[in-house]
């Protein structure tokens, strides 16, 4: 097992929340045209926004390997402070008035960046997608979620198996003291989950929960969410000690095995 069996519960419980939350904030903006404080969604298509959000990410993942190769520290915190920040106004306006939501978002964005953690950095973690759910979610369908889930798929296996930048930039990330995922430190070992292998599930259960007219007390809603949770439990049940591996070809096998599921009790 890569992990003692305590980390891995936490980090399978820490996840299933993550989609839970996740879930709740996408569904509560999905009649909204806009989110709290007129934050407006990228135009895309939703039968073609796979191919913009897919370069998206190259991109970001690009910028940040330069920022981080050349220890521009301070532009990457500040960077990654500005993505905290905003996705917790979107995400915990949800449950407080927006400039309630405002203050305490910009008091768990500083205080991660600049006094990080391990309770507040996994606790801001558990809000951060819920955000990109709500901003990206009305902007795909089945069809195209499923076409970006297996174009990250193989590219976090490139990205960790051939080119390596992927453990480079997890690496470097540590270095920084920023990093994007969940982070649970034991004895002289550390347990992490990366932010995409929460962000990616999470999209395609929102995508197929709406796709199917499915609603959040709808037992079937977390089927998907509960299969990406067995698949990540497989994958640290078959992980050695000291080793990376690409989590999204796993996570995505449990998505379109939940997906399956689902397509057979509706």
């Amino acid at each position: 097992m890569k992990h003692t069996g305590w980390v891995v519960a936490l980090l399978l419980l820490l996840f299933f929340l993550t989609q839970v939350i996740g879930l709740v904030v996408s569904t509560h903006y999905l009649s909204e045209e806009t989110l709290p404080f007129n934050i407006e969604r990228p135009q895309l298509e939703p039968s073609t926004s796979y191919v913009s959000i897919f370069f998206i990410l190259l991109i970001a993942t690009f910028i940040a390997l330069l920022l981080l190769r050349f220890q521009l520290f301070v532009l990457w915190r500040l960077w990654f402070l500005a993505s905290v920040f905003l996705t917790l106004v979107i995400s915990l306006s949800v449950f407080l008035s927006p400039y309630v939501a405002l203050a305490f978002s910009a008091v768990f964005a500083l205080w991660r960046i600049f006094k990080p953690n391990v309770i507040i950095h996994n606790l801001t973690e558990l809000f951060i997608y819920g955000a990109l759910a709500a901003i990206f979610v009305p902007l795909l369908n089945l069809f195209s979620m499923s076409i970006l889930l297996v174009l990250i798929s193989i590219y976090d296996y490139i990205a960790v198996r051939k080119t390596t930048h992927m453990i480079k930039l997890a690496k470097s990330q540590s270095k920084a003291r920023v990093f994007a995922g969940l982070l649970i430190p034991y004895g002289k070992n550390v347990a992490i989950l990366g932010g995409g292998d929460m962000g990616f599930p999470l999209l395609f259960a929102a995508v197929s929960m709406v796709s199917l007219d499915l609603g959040l007390l709808d037992w079937r809603s977390y089927i998907i969410p509960f299969c990406t949770g067995l698949m990540l439990l497989a994958l640290f049940t078959k992980g050695e000690k000291k080793k990376f591996y690409p989590a999204m070809p796993y996570l995505s096998l449990g998505c379109f095995l939940g997906l399956g599921i689902l397509l057979l009790v509706l």
